[in-house]
């Protein structure tokens, strides 16, 4: 049933968007759990729940692996360090684990992965338990796919959004639905360029043509016309319309709530977020439509090579691992 899951959702990827999944070269900033900015900067990744910052302190138990923020004092030959910036895309550590497994949380309430005989742990100590068998495998062919000289967090974006649903979501889910709402009013698909500016007269036509059938669309979802805007500052919507699509958010889920929020913070955009939850999207076509604009003045005036072609891959690791993220997730 697991290999099914992850087949069918998979299914949805073309084979670029499989390999810029996998690419050494980009990484996918997450949000890390709460903490200072210290804290936040890196996770810890050790074999036993020892505080080594203690002269003398032993270890207790060898069959954890937990993920923690760096403390003062350096790390221990027992623990790797793993930046959260991801920025230059190097590698952290070393391999720590020879094989990788998954197995039914002991509670029966999820799945967790293994790293030899350890269970990988988020960074507050807790189980990192997958809420379906798929997306525990998922993970697990993420740590699977790290080379023996060294770990490449940057290739693990499943992982990243799985501490994120499982650490930073129900501590702050009421913060991350009320930024999404103070956003949607600049959204995306609302923008119009001006018709009175012969540079921008093509684009307009582009975005009438691309953004109306969404449009149409959230008007027959949730019962309200968006209103569409040419104001740098945007405009205002409808209250009915924020009312309807704030609920739909406080409805979801920890992990569908993460996928919508790494959607929309890569897109600019709420609406194609809320797009690709409600299958109204895939993937191929959300990229479409948040790289409009850019698309039209590449055709125009050339591609910068180590510019918009990694500006294109970073996007399409964002949005392939928020949707593969979604689609393990559920349960049915």
């Amino acid at each position: 049933m697991a290999s099914y899951m992850v087949r069918k959702t998979l299914k949805t990827l073309d084979s670029f968007s499989l390999r810029i999944l996998t690419s050494t070269r980009r990484h996918l900033t997450v949000a890390a759990a709460a903490g200072t900015e210290h804290e936040r900067s890196s996770f810890t990744f050790s074999s036993d729940d020892t505080d080594h910052s203690k002269p003398g302190a032993t270890s207790t138990s060898d069959d954890k692996v937990y993920i923690k923020g760096p403390k003062s004092t350096p790390a221990s030959s027992s623990s790797v360090t793993m930046p959260m910036s991801f920025m230059t895309g190097s590698i952290v550590g070393k391999r720590f684990y020879k094989k990788v497994t998954t197995r039914e949380a002991e509670d029966g309430n999820g799945w967790s992965v293994m790293l030899d005989y350890r269970t990988l742990k988020t960074p507050s100590k807790r189980n990192l338990k997958c809420p379906t068998l798929a997306l525990a495998k998922a993970i697990a062919a993420e740590w699977e796919y790290q080379q023996t000289d060294g770990i490449r967090p940057f290739t693990m974006p499943l992982m990243k959004l799985a501490c994120t649903a499982l650490e930073r979501v129900p501590l702050t889910r009421a913060k991350i639905i009320e930024h999404l709402m103070k956003k949607f009013h600049q959204d995306l698909v609302f923008c119009r360029a001006p018709r009175d500016n012969d540079l921008t007269r093509d684009l307009r036509e582009l975005q009438v043509e691309k953004f109306s059938p969404l449009i149409k669309w959230v008007e027959s979802e949730f019962g309200f016309k968006p209103v569409v805007y040419t104001s740098f500052f945007g405009g205002k919507q409808e209250e009915g319309l924020v009312m309807a699509v704030e609920n739909l958010l406080k409805k979801t889920d920890d992990c569908e709530l993460a996928a919508i929020d790494a959607i929309a913070a890569a897109a600019h955009s709420l609406i194609i977020a809320i797009g690709m939850f409600r299958g109204r999207l895939n993937i191929e076509q959300a990229i479409e439509l948040i790289r409009l604009e850019e698309d039209l003045q590449v055709d125009r005036w050339g591609l910068v090579e180590g510019g918009h072609d990694v500006d294109i891959a970073d996007l399409r690791v964002q949005i392939s691992s928020a949707a593969v993220f979604l689609g393990l997730s559920r349960k049915h």
